[in-house]
């Protein structure tokens, strides 16, 4: 949440909340917040106005391994969504995926209700890796690896940026690699493949920024977040400020 929307929730006039920030009366974890578009969350952070803590702003953070046939989104009119792997309980009215995955494309989706979080940790300022573990249908080779690395150029001549192939195995007809990237196109993954004349047969995100996925997570399953996984939450939320 917003610090103006967590103030303005306690009801503090508006005029107050800008001259409480000038006087440097607003404190998130013992520092001055310098912005009222900072994202908080006072279950990670001690967010203070004056002499009094604020705690009504608690988000939920959830991992999940999403299988195929589900659209990430909140709702969809022809095809179930990600949301409804979520138990009722674990189900917050805000609740959403963080980026995107193709329907048949497996792997890592961070589900939360702090809507902020979403938006900066897809914003291209802040370079968050994502790691894809692809399997095509035709072989790569070492020269692969290089034109990943210089960019490759999608067949309607638009361009991405530098990302890094690693290739596991590779015979005629199947080959394993894994990609990581920090752009989000449609498709991109696919269309970087295509590029260099191979089809990708199955897709699955491996890791989004610092959160990595369990091994022993089965596609539909999903947890919190750790300890450890929080602290990451929380480093992000610094960031904002």
């Amino acid at each position: 949440m917003r610090l103006d929307q967590l103030l303005a929730h306690y009801q503090i006039p508006r005029k107050e909340i800008k001259q409480s920030l000038a006087k440097r009366q607003i404190l998130v974890d013992g520092l001055a917040a310098t912005k009222l578009s900072q994202n908080v969350d006072t279950g990670l952070q001690e967010v203070r106005w004056k002499d009094q803590v604020l705690t009504d702003c608690s988000h939920h953070y959830f991992l999940l391994h999403k299988p195929q046939g589900l659209v990430t989104a909140t709702k969809d009119a022809q095809h179930s969504t990600v949301l409804d792997l979520l138990r009722t309980e674990d189900r917050p009215p805000k609740i959403y995926p963080i980026g995107r995955l193709d329907r048949d494309t497996t792997g890592l989706l961070l589900l939360t209700d702090n809507g902020p979080l979403g938006f900066q940790l897809l914003h291209p300022q802040y370079h968050i890796e994502k790691e894809y573990a692809a399997t095509v249908n035709g072989p790569l080779e070492p020269a692969h690896i290089e034109e990943f690395q210089e960019g490759i150029t999608f067949l309607d001549g638009r361009k991405c940026k530098p990302a890094k192939l690693e290739i596991l195995s590779s015979s005629l007809t199947e080959s394993q690699a894994l990609v990581t990237l920090s752009e989000g196109k449609f498709h991109q993954v696919k269309k970087m493949f295509l590029a260099i004349g191979v089809k990708v047969t199955a897709l699955k995100r491996v890791q989004f920024g610092d959160f990595t996925l369990d091994s022993d997570l089965a596609e539909g399953q999903y947890r919190p977040l750790n300890q450890e996984e929080l602290k990451i939450i929380k480093n992000y939320l610094e960031k904002s400020g």
